[in-house]
């Protein structure tokens, strides 16, 4: 009688450990499809209307929810599984259970509930987020759950409190980043002041090449013009003054003319005179130069415009005054900007974006992690990656996000195409249901 029910006994315990696996299974394709997925791209697969796409969303924009229930609950079942493994073993083995059970725990448990659902989460994030949205949701609302992991949080934090802060805090420029954006999403600061203290920490690190106007946009007049042809140069194009070349050399550029001299030369009558004639000298600057650094520079000598050169003395393109307070601030857009969104939105969840684009944006748009040591711009990227001038709806693929040449003006990429990927496990679930 008793070893019968030591026997139903150890059954149970078999059928527990098995659905305990099934379990971890599912959380482990669970924490790593939904740390792998990022806000724009939970917000396309909303889009795009999948049905678990907007618990997606909200799971992707507060991590702070699920993380520790999720993590508290994968604890509490691999503590459980073990140790009903080690009983089982014990009883079916005896002394040697011991050691069985620890090699089952090793190799089915690692295997089967650690390495193939993260794998596959790896390999298919999008699905494997989407699979697993619902029912994490449904678990991290479980009250308990949320009372027991926070009160644990709060606990941690009791007992290291304190330590080693007389020397600190030491925060990372990430972790900053990260603060500002928890205060914004709790109301503590603006979303404007959001966005400015954002600034404010990335522009130690942007240098010329990252703002300037590039050399093919640049407003240039040869020296040889007239007054007067110059002033119709700047009136059309909106500028109060522009750079101006010495005659068959663009690159050889002799100083600026300003709206102002010329206004005052033509009302004198000498609308006919050369420009070269009232050009005032000009600052070049090599093109990895920070940009706080230069803007001082503008305020403590009282200029607005220099010359970017590249490491062969090459004109790169022009910064401005203005181009470094945009960074700061966000666009200044007057009565002469061309006011053409850098990134449309499209009605299929795409984004249509300029290609002169800088990737840091589109990082920051994208949740993305794109290259930025060789080009500056999603149209070089673009260019670069293809390492040929592409042709329209030619595309590279980069961290599951397509990026397609949409438009072209000559060897120039002006709009970029970028397209979520499908997953390719999705695709072919879908081809086999048709």
């Amino acid at each position: 009688m008793v070893a019968g029910s030591f026997q139903n006994a150890d059954m149970w315990m078999i059928v527990g450990i098995v659905v305990l696996l099934v379990i971890l299974i599912f959380l482990s394709l669970s924490e790593m499809g939904l740390s792998r997925m990022t806000k724009p791209k939970a917000a396309a697969l909303a889009d795009q209307g999948h049905k678990s796409g907007r618990i997606l969303v909200r799971l992707v924009a507060n991590p702070e929810r699920w993380v520790n229930p999720l993590l508290l609950t994968i604890n509490i079942c691999q503590t459980v599984q073990a140790t009903l493994t080690g009983i089982v073993s014990a009883r079916m083995f005896g002394t040697a259970g011991v050691i069985v059970g620890v090699v089952l725990n090793v190799i089915v448990f690692f295997v089967l509930a650690e390495a193939v659902p993260k794998t596959y989460a790896v390999l298919y994030p999008q699905r494997a987020a989407l699979l697993t949205a619902r029912p994490t949701a449904a678990l991290v609302a479980f009250w308990p759950l949320k009372w027991v992991s926070h009160g644990l949080i709060s606990l941690t934090n009791v007992i290291v409190k304190g330590k080693g802060l007389e020397q600190g805090p030491f925060v990372s420029e990430q972790e900053l980043l990260g603060i500002v954006e928890a205060a914004a999403e709790e109301g503590v600061v603006e979303q404007e002041e959001q966005r400015l203290i954002e600034s404010i920490i990335e522009f130690g690190d942007t240098i010329a090449r990252e703002v300037m106007i590039p050399r093919p946009d640049m407003v240039i007049v040869e020296c040889d013009q007239t007054v007067t042809q110059t002033l119709d140069v700047m009136m059309e194009q909106g500028n109060s003054r522009v750079p101006v070349h010495g005659v068959d050399k663009p690159d050889d550029i002799v100083g600026l003319a300003f709206a102002k001299d010329l206004m005052r030369a033509e009302r004198a009558g000498n609308g006919a005179t050369p420009v070269v004639d009232y050009v005032r000298p000009v600052r070049f600057i090599p093109e990895n130069k920070p940009v706080s650094r230069l803007m001082r520079e503008m305020q403590a000598e009282k200029f607005h415009l220099a010359i970017v050169a590249d490491e062969y003395g090459a004109v790169a393109g022009l910064v401005t005054l203005e181009d470094c307070l945009e960074e700061l601030v966000g666009e200044i857009v007057d009565e002469h900007d061309d006011e053409d969104a850098e990134v449309v939105t499209q009605p299929d969840g795409s984004y249509l974006v300029d290609g002169a684009m800088a990737i840091s944006d589109l990082n920051d748009l994208l949740g993305s992690d794109l290259p930025d040591d060789d080009w500056d711009s999603v149209g070089g990227f673009v260019f670069g990656t293809l390492e040929h001038v592409p042709e329209v709806g030619e595309s590279v693929e980069r961290e599951g996000w397509s990026f397609a040449a949409a438009e072209m003006d000559g060897r120039r990429i002006r709009k970029v195409r970028v397209t979520l990927l499908p997953d390719l496990g999705a695709e072919r679930a879908a081809e086999h249901d048709g």
